[in-house]
C-alpha cells in the first residue's frame, strides 16, 4: 500500500514540477503510473483484509485442535507482485 501511495505521488509530483515549469511535455506519460499506484493500494488493501479472515480461521483451526494448510493467498500474491514486477520492467524500459 506504501508503494502505491508513493508511485502516485510521485506521478502527481512529476506533473505538477511540469506545469510549473511550463514544459508540459517534459514526461511523456501515458498515466499508467497513476493507474498501477492506486492499483498497489487496492492490492495492499484486499491483501490486509484476507490476511485478517486467513488469521481468523488458521485460530479457530487451532483451537479446535487441527490445522489445513492452505498456501492460496501466498501463491495468489506471489503472483500478482512478480505480474506488477514484470509491467514496471516493461514500462520502465519503455521510457527510458
Amino acid at each position: 500500500m506504501a508503494f502505491g501511495f508513493v508511485v502516485v505521488k510521485f506521478s502527481l509530483f512529476v506533473k505538477q514540477i511540469s506545469l510549473l515549469l511550463g514544459k508540459e511535455n517534459i514526461i511523456h506519460s501515458k498515466g499508467y503510473s497513476g493507474i498501477m499506484g492506486i492499483v498497489l493500494v487496492a492490492v495492499g488493501t484486499v491483501t490486509s483484509v484476507l490476511s485478517y479472515i486467513r488469521y481468523k480461521r488458521t485460530e479457530s483451526q487451532l483451537n479446535k485442535g487441527y490445522y489445513k494448510h492452505s498456501s492460496l493467498l501466498l501463491t495468489l500474491l506471489t503472483a500478482f507482485i512478480f505480474l506488477v514486477s514484470v509491467f514496471l520492467i516493461v514500462y520502465l524500459i519503455k521510457s527510458v
